[in-house]
Order: structure tokens, then C-alpha cells, then sequence
């Protein structure tokens, strides 16, 4: 795994948080601004790895409580309404979510599975609790494989065949092709395939970030997913992990540093 000191899906998840609502379609933009922040994706992503971290039976009360217990910490953090709604209910049930919400929250499951099956196991999981629609669950696993798999040492090929082959998903396109007609879109069959279209594109870790936020849509979510993946590839330039871990707040940061320990 190339990355350690920072989890790739908080750095794209922050870089992409200004022009999720501001969409780019330029690979030449900054960074980082001042309203640059860590939002529900990051949250979830954190409350996940919480969970693995806490929960050897890997049980779906305890991510339930883990997603509930982050989100009441971080209300603000711009969750989707129905998703915003279901960390408030007592006994949240599922609802048939197919939102992109599913593979933002997943990567650290690739990064804590053993094997293959254990990934696509847990991911289906993480998605059950509240995106238990086909293609919710799908995403979550796809996101989750391609992180297993690029932290295995596969090659960007092999991870391409399999996620076609599995999934169904057309990863014969390019950003070029699919950008100027791309519109906002928080389905995961609308985002999850382009969000690894750039990670396979990309020749670096800021390469793949830059080629996911200039599809524009779900800015901050698409970056949240395809860093997640790159970054068992490909190392996090010092300045851009050191810039993203300034803007997590400690306790966020101490589930992270916590999370990257368990795992190496």
C-alpha cells in the first residue's frame, strides 16, 4: 500500500468540497482554498473505520451506533436528506438507498480486509444498514474491491477486467469522453464507475484527483472514492496529506491515525 500517513478518501473528499456545488470541469484548479473542508463523506469514511477498529463480530448495531455517534458529533457535515434523517431515527431501518453514499463510506474496509470475499462481504454490509438497494450495495462493493486489490499490488488492468466483469460497469470510457455531458449525480451507478474511470486514467495521486473533480457532478464524493483507491498506488505528495490532516478536527484525526495503525 502506497499511502500510510493519510487515507486518500478524506483527502479527495476535502480538495473536492468546494466544487461540489461550484463544479469545475478544468483539471486546473486550487487545491485548496479557504473554504476548503472535510464533510459527510470524510465523517462516515472515519465512522467506518471506527467500527472495524471496534467491532470484531463486525455486527451492523455497532456501525449503526458508530455512523449515529459521528453524525450527532458532526451535524453540519452535509448529509443528503433521507440520509440525514436516518441518523436521527432510534432504530434507524434501511431504505432502499442506490446513493453514492454507500462507496463514499466503504474504502476502509479494503484497506482492513484480509481477502477479496472478506472485502466484498464487509462493504455489502456497510451498505445494508441504510443503502440496501441493488445498486447501493454494488457500489459499496466495487469501491471496496478496487481498494483491496490496487492494495494487493494488482495491476490497474486486472483491476479494470474484475470490476467490469463483476459489477457491469463500462470503464471503457475516458474523463474526456464522459465530462462535458456529465451532470450531477449521486447515484452510485452514476458516479462509482466514473469515480474509478479517473483513478485509472491518472498517473499519480493528484493527477486522479484533479481528473475526478473536473467531471464536475458530486465533486467532493467522486474525489472522496477514486482517492480512496488511488492511494494504494500511488504516494500522497507530504504537503497535500499534511494540508488535509490540518483541516481534520482531533478527534477525527486520532480515529485516522488510530485506523492506519490497526492496518499496517
Amino acid at each position: 500500500m502506497a499511502e500510510v500517513k493519510m487515507l486518500g478518501a478524506l483527502v479527495g473528499d476535502i480538495i473536492g468540497s468546494v466544487y461540489e456545488f461550484q463544479n469545475t470541469k478544468s483539471t486546473d484548479f486550487e487545491l485548496f482554498t479557504p473554504w476548503s473542508k472535510f464533510t459527510d463523506d470524510s465523517v462516515m469514511t472515519l465512522a467506518v473505520a471506527k467500527w472495524l477498529m471496534e467491532d470484531e463480530v463486525h455486527s451492523t448495531a455497532h456501525l449503526i451506533r458508530c455512523m449515529q455517534e459521528l453524525g450527532d458529533r458532526y451535524p453540519n457535515a452535509g448529509y443528503g436528506g433521507n440520509f440525514g434523517w436516518w441518523l436521527r431515527q432510534s432504530n434507524p431501518a434501511p431504505y432502499n438507498s442506490w446513493g453514492n453514499g454507500s462507496g463514499m463510506r466503504v474504502s476502509p474496509v479494503g484497506l482492513y480486509a484480509k481477502t477479496l470475499d472478506e472485502a466484498l462481504a464487509l462493504s455489502a454490509l456497510t451498505a445494508s444498514v441504510s443503502h440496501n438497494h441493488a445498486e447501493g450495495v454494488k457500489g459499496a462493493q466495487a469501491v471496496a474491491a478496487c481498494v483491496f486489490l490496487c492494495k494487493e499490488g494488482k495491476s490497474k488492468e486486472e483491476i479494470k477486467e474484475y470490476v467490469e466483469k463483476t459489477f457491469g460497469y463500462d470503464l471503457h470510457r475516458t474523463i474526456a469522453e464522459i465530462r462535458p455531458k456529465y451532470n450531477f449525480d449521486v447515484s452510485c451507478q452514476g458516479s462509482v464507475p466514473e469515480a474509478i474511470i479517473a483513478f485509472l486514467e491518472g498517473n499519480d495521486f493528484e493527477e486522479v484527483i484533479r481528473l475526478a473533480i473536473s467531471l464536475g457532478g458530486d465533486s467532493d464524493t467522486i474525489g472522496c472514492m477514486a482517492g480512496a483507491i488511488a492511494a494504494c498506488m500511488y504516494p500522497i505528495p507530504d504537503k497535500i496529506a499534511d494540508k488535509c490532516d490540518s483541516i481534520l478536527t482531533n478527534d477525527l484525526r486520532e480515529i485516522k491515525d488510530r485506523f492506519i495503525e490497526k492496518i499496517l
